[in-house]
């Protein structure tokens, strides 16, 4: 199975997983860069990295290696 690219692929990508899909992505890539990436307002997601939550303050410091996990969804709100 080769990865997409939702950059051109090249020396300088790491693979991550993206909802379980393979996705390579530049170097120093950060997990606010990979959500502006895939084109979604990142206001309308929640994210986890490796199974940890990522608030949305901390995803422009959370960097994405290879191999990561990134996992997006929907929050769920009420009471």
């Amino acid at each position: 199975m080769t990865a997409s690219s939702i950059s051109p692929a090249s020396a300088e990508a790491v693979t991550v997983t993206v909802n379980g899909q393979p996705h390579q992505v530049p170097v120093g890539t950060d997990l606010a860069g990979l959500i502006a990436l895939l084109g979604t307002p990142p206001q309308a997601l929640a994210t986890a990295v490796n199974g940890e939550f990522v608030a949305r303050g901390q995803r422009a410091q959370c960097l994405l290696r290879e191999g990561d996990a990134v996992f997006t969804f929907q929050p769920i709100t009420g009471g």
